[in-house]
């Protein structure tokens, strides 16, 4: 009941913030002057709230009717879709005004402990500037605005010289207009040490209504607003379901302005594969205010154990085994809630965990705060380590 009323609360503080074919989608886009923008903190970009999550996108005609409708931020990665993802928009927007979109790109530095989230002897400057060429390459562009350091978990890494110093020269010579740092697991400790460290433009951070650290998340917020550090914010939507089944859907418009009434979230990169996703984002793009009966559906989503994992690694400690849970729990709501086999796949490749690690246990030991029940969803997504990956992919 504390929890509920800890929620209820917060979402109650929200309040007073302020299937289509495309020819249906164009009939419902208002006057572009309509769009809310923020500005991306030192940056100074003007973003429409609301940008492209582009990671398991593959249309080109969703991303041009994004770029119709006023989107103007795509968020892509070295690694999406094995690079098709970065071409994807590479081809679309080779034909389109330089000055009339931003682009960033995400790499994860190599080497990197899953367990820790420290650097090793992989952790190379080389091996990052070479991702680097090869994303500009697909992008066929000769710089992108915004480079991320991808997934960051800890200080180590977040502070790791030979990568600092390789996305500082890249800015320097202009390949890169601003850098930044990705960040899922232990956010408000990566996003207070950005600011800190007084070199970072931009966090982009997993940001929703479920989160349990939540004070936590915004006290870090409000240290990288203070430093002039722009958030862009994902993992908006939980998950996208409450349910394996699929059965019961978060609210998408509703999820979004829960995360914008923060107005140090200055956009948000829902993920969009489909017409009907883009056509509840734009809505959003013009109006954020929560109404009564959304905060009411995220009210009875939060009381829900859902998909997402917060990533806050309490459950580790009392792993026998000592597994990488949040990053198994990640793959498991990637697989069930975003539908993707691939991203769940790549992601358990990382891990190095076998099929079913917790065979071995009668009883899990591994206790999480929202009540997961950590083994049945460990046994059930390592299956498909079974599965060949070419099959999948």
């Amino acid at each position: 009941m504390k929890r509920r009323s800890f929620l209820r609360s917060g979402l109650a503080g929200a309040a007073g913030l302020a299937v289509l074919n495309k020819a249906a989608l164009a009939s419902k886009v208002p006057a572009s002057d309509e769009i809310i923008y923020r500005t991306l903190g030192k940056t100074g970009l003007k973003i429409p709230v609301v940008s492209f999550g582009v990671m398991r996108a593959d249309n080109s005609a969703l991303v041009k009717a994004a770029y119709d409708g006023g989107i103007k931020m795509f968020d892509t990665a070295h690694g999406y879709q094995n690079g098709r993802n970065e071409e994807m928009l590479g081809n679309f927007f080779a034909a389109v005004p330089r000055n009339s979109f931003i682009i960033a790109t995400k790499i994860g530095p190599a080497g990197v402990d899953r367990q820790t989230g420290k650097p090793s002897a992989e952790t190379t400057a080389a091996d990052f500037l070479s991702k680097f060429e090869i994303s500009l390459s697909r992008l066929k562009m000769s710089y992108v605005d915004i480079l991320y350091m991808h997934g960051v978990e800890s200080p180590d890494v977040l502070r790791h010289k030979e990568i600092v110093n390789a996305m500082l020269d890249l800015k320097k010579k202009g390949k890169v207009r601003f850098i930044g740092v990705s960040t899922h697991k232990n956010e408000p400790v990566i996003i207070k040490a950005m600011a800190e460290d007084g070199i970072w433009d931009v966090a982009l951070t997993a940001y929703n209504f479920t989160q349990t650290y939540r004070d936590e998340m915004n006290k870090a917020l409000q240290a990288a607003a203070d430093k002039g550090i722009g958030v862009v914010a994902m993992k908006t939507m939980a998950g996208g379901f409450l349910d394996k089944e699929r059965t019961k859907p978060v609210n998408t418009r509703a999820a979004l302005k829960w995360a914008l009434s923060n107005p140090n979230i200055h956009t948000t990169i829902p993920g969009i594969t489909a017409f009907e996703h883009l056509s509840a984002d734009l809505e959003v793009l013009r109006d954020i205010t929560l109404t009564s009966a959304e905060q009411g559906d995220l009210l009875a989503a939060a009381t829900s154990n859902g998909l997402y994992c917060n990533a806050c690694s309490n459950c580790i400690s009392g792993c026998r085994n000592k597994l990488p849970v949040p990053e198994i729990m990640r793959a498991y709501m990637y697989a069930y809630g975003y539908g993707s086999l691939l991203l769940a796949s790549e992601l358990l490749s990382q891990t190095g965990v076998e099929v079913d690690p917790c065979a071995g246990c009668d009883v899990c030991t591994a206790r999480c705060i929202k009540g997961f029940d950590v083994k049945d969803k460990i046994s059930d997504i390592t299956r498909l380590n079974k599965v060949p990956f070419d099959l999948i992919a």
